[in-house]
C-alpha cells in the first residue's frame, strides 16, 4: 500500500519582492493541482514573518512526487522563485503511515492516535 507525503517547506523573500514572487507563482501553482497524485499543493503567506512564504503539499504517493519533480510546474517554480532573492529555504519531507480526525466522537481534540488498533 502506497503511503502518502506531506511536504512543509518555508521560503524566505525580501517582503518587498513577496507579492511579485507570489503573482508569478500562482501559475505554476495551478498547475502543480492539475498533477496526478496531487491532493494539495498551498503557499500561504507567513503572517508574523514578513517575507515568509509556508509551502504544504500533499502527494498520494511517492511515484506521484517523483513525477511532480519532473513536471514543468516544479522546475519552473524551482527556477521563478530564485529570480525574488531567495534568502532561505527550509523544507523537509513527511511519509504518513496513519490519519485520523483530530476530534473524537465527543467532540474532544484529540493528541493520541485514538482509532488505531493495538
Amino acid at each position: 500500500m502506497s503511503k502518502k507525503i506531506i511536504i512543509s517547506a518555508t521560503i524566505d523573500l525580501p517582503p518587498e519582492n513577496l507579492e511579485a514572487a507570489l503573482a508569478t507563482s500562482r501559475p505554476l501553482i495551478e498547475g502543480a493541482l492539475t498533477e496526478v497524485g496531487c491532493l494539495a499543493y498551498d503557499w500561504s503567506i507567513e503572517p508574523t514573518h514578513p517575507g515568509r512564504i509556508r509551502v504544504f503539499e500533499l502527494w498520494e504517493s511517492e511515484a506521484a512526487l517523483a513525477a511532480h519533480f519532473q513536471s514543468e510546474w516544479y522546475l519552473g517554480m524551482r527556477d521563478a522563485i530564485g529570480s525574488f532573492g531567495l534568502l532561505n529555504a527550509e523544507s523537509a519531507k513527511y511519509r504518513v503511515d496513519l490519519t485520523e480526525p483530530v476530534y473524537d466522537e465527543t467532540f474532544t481534540a484529540r493528541a493520541d492516535f485514538f482509532t488505531e488498533q493495538t
